[in-house]
């Protein structure tokens, strides 16, 4: 899992670990395990299956976190 971030000063965007608030209603979600072993797999050119905070959320019938501007949006199952 992983979540967008954003650098005002320098108006760019990076990739890092799910901010510590949500993990817990993330991870002991009673549908968390499904979801995971669903969308996990092995290994493939260094890079394992990912997928955003906001898709497992919706995946999970969360309400998301709000989306914001700068967001890259993913159309597709895999990242």
């Amino acid at each position: 899992m992983i979540q967008q971030r954003f650098d005002e000063e320098t108006k760019s965007t990076w990739w890092s670990e799910v901010d510590p608030w949500i993990t817990d209603a993330l991870y002991l979600h009673p549908n968390f395990r499904e979801y995971f072993d669903a969308r996990s797999g092995t290994c493939t050119n260094g890079l394992y299956p990912t997928v955003t905070v906001r898709q497992i959320m919706w995946a999970l019938k969360m309400k998301p976190i709000k989306r914001e501007r700068w967001e890259t949006v993913f159309d597709r199952r895999e990242i």
